[in-house]
């Protein structure tokens, strides 16, 4: 989703005054996108702002309703993307709320330890995301657990449905490495997540496929993700960075 109206990353949204930050964000982006979803609101690190999550997006609407931004917020002296800090933190609360019912999980097998899970969204037609799935021994010999939901994307038409029948296989990981092969994962359909899953990708402002996801929410870059080797001396890192912080 983009406002059109947000190429300036400053307006002016005259005359919003409400009781709630709920509705203080809702009466502004009224104005310029009727029909969007505001999926959260919540303080904004930015004084006199909320911060909300508006058709996926994250926007910056002030206290009176007055002002709204649309963009990244930078912490200058701390050298920190208050925004992505933000993102992360959503991301993982959503995360938290998809059990291991709606995820196909690869992780080390023994005597192999799991040392890190990363979630990633994945589309059975998605070329990078094929690619991606042809190294999953690799990631898991470095103690990486992947454990993958379905974000099928439109621009591939009837991924949908093959994401459906690797789900109602009966052997969800075997045939999940199929169809990233390319074999037709055949016609069976069954109660499955995949809408509820793509619905989700959208609200956190999850926009292709494959995009990885920390244990804390942070985006791991696609250049990062797509290395074995690359990725499991990030994961390392961040894991020291966190204790470090605490």
């Amino acid at each position: 989703m983009r406002f059109p109206l947000f190429a300036t990353g400053l307006l002016l949204a005259t005359g919003v005054f409400a009781a709630t930050p709920e509705e203080t964000v809702r009466q502004a982006t009224v104005q310029f996108a009727p029909n969007v979803k505001v999926e959260a609101v919540q303080e904004s690190p930015v004084p006199g702002f909320y911060e909300a999550i508006v058709g996926g997006e994250f926007v910056y609407v002030s206290k009176d309703g007055r002002y709204m931004l649309n963009g990244r917020a930078f912490d200058v002296a701390g050298k920190r993307d208050m925004t992505e800090a933000s993102r992360a933190k959503v991301r993982q609360a959503a995360l938290a709320k998809i059990g291991p019912d709606k995820r196909i999980v690869f992780a080390p097998q023994a005597p192999l330890a799991t040392r890190h899970t990363v979630t990633v969204f994945t589309d059975v037609d998605c070329p990078f995301c094929r690619r991606f799935h042809e190294q999953i021994a690799q990631y898991n010999a470095k103690g990486i657990a992947v454990d993958y939901l379905f974000f099928p994307l439109s621009i591939h038409p009837g991924a949908d449905k093959k994401a459906e029948a690797v789900w109602c296989s009966k052997d969800r990981p075997g045939a999940f490495t199929r169809a990233m092969a390319g074999q037709d994962p055949g016609k069976a359909t069954c109660p499955n997540p995949v809408a509820e899953l793509s619905e989700l990708a959208q609200a956190i402002g999850i926009g292709g496929t494959p995009t990885m996801l920390a244990a804390d929410g942070t985006a791991i870059p696609s250049q990062v993700a797509m290395s074995p080797d690359r990725l499991a001396v990030e994961l390392d890192r961040m894991a020291q960075a966190s204790v470090a912080k605490n």
